[in-house]
């Protein structure tokens, strides 16, 4: 399998690339607007062909590029049935495994940062989605977000994997690459080290995050599967723009 991690520095989101040697079919999971011409490009370099782009949620923080690379390649969307996205070609669920050429992929519904979130395993790597970060996870308090929903999620279904499986997270805001299960268990400061419910609840509740400052604009958007408003204000333009290089991991 070719694998590339691909970072969008607005939104300090990371984008999957996964392909099929056999057949030069690709998947891209969790795909930024900012970042087609980007994509693209790569995808060229390794002389694939993009079938499916896969998101994790429903964003707050960033535009999907699933609904312009569609336009532009003819690549099909696919993203959580649960969230029942119109745009959407194929309805993702879990026990029904999203198959591009001979790569496999896993859908595990993983919702508390929203309702519908889904993380994707294929083999010894989890493309974590906000569900669990490098030393945190996502926040619960918008989207029909729940610390103890979240809490089950994480404890019950993402730490039941194998210690060995690597973790791939939506997001990192300090330069990491990668974790693991195990590392997650052991020292993930909300969730790791045996934290209670009770006391995960507590850590979230505290935590005091300012109002997201796109969701106003991102959340409408991506439920059309990646539409920039019309009336985007000027300090915002950047989530919107096209960049056709960005720092990558």
């Amino acid at each position: 399998m070719i694998f590339r991690q691909l970072f969008e520095p607005v939104s300090s989101t990371y984008t999957y690339l996964l392909g099929c040697e056999e057949t030069g079919q690709a998947v891209l999971i969790d795909p930024v607007i900012n970042s087609i011409d980007r994509d693209l490009q790569v995808l060229q370099q390794l002389n694939l062909k993009l079938a499916y782009t896969l998101d994790t949620h429903i964003h707050a923080d960033h535009i999907t590029a699933a609904l312009h690379l569609k336009e532009r390649v003819g690549s099909k969307i696919a993203a959580p049935a649960i969230d029942r996205l119109p745009c959407v070609d194929l309805s993702v669920e879990e026990g029904k495994p999203i198959q591009v050429g001979s790569i496999a992929l896993d859908g595990l519904h993983t919702p508390g940062h929203t309702d519908g979130h889904f993380a994707y395993r294929i083999g010894e790597r989890l493309f974590s989605g906000d569900a669990l970060l490098i030393d945190g996870c996502g926040r619960t308090d918008f989207q029909n977000g729940d610390a103890e929903t979240l809490y089950r999620s994480v404890t019950q279904k993402l730490f039941a994997l194998g210690d060995g499986v690597l973790v791939y997270p939506a997001h990192d805001y300090t330069g990491r690459h990668v974790s693991s299960i195990a590392q997650e268990k052991a020292r993930n400061p909300r969730l790791g080290a045996g934290k209670t419910l009770d006391e995960f609840k507590k850590i979230m509740a505290s935590l005091n995050l300012p109002y997201p400052k796109f969701i106003d604009y991102a959340v409408p958007g991506n439920k059309q599967c990646g539409v920039c408003p019309d009336n985007l204000p000027e300090q915002m333009q950047e989530y919107c723009l096209r960049m056709e290089h960005s720092l990558q991991g």
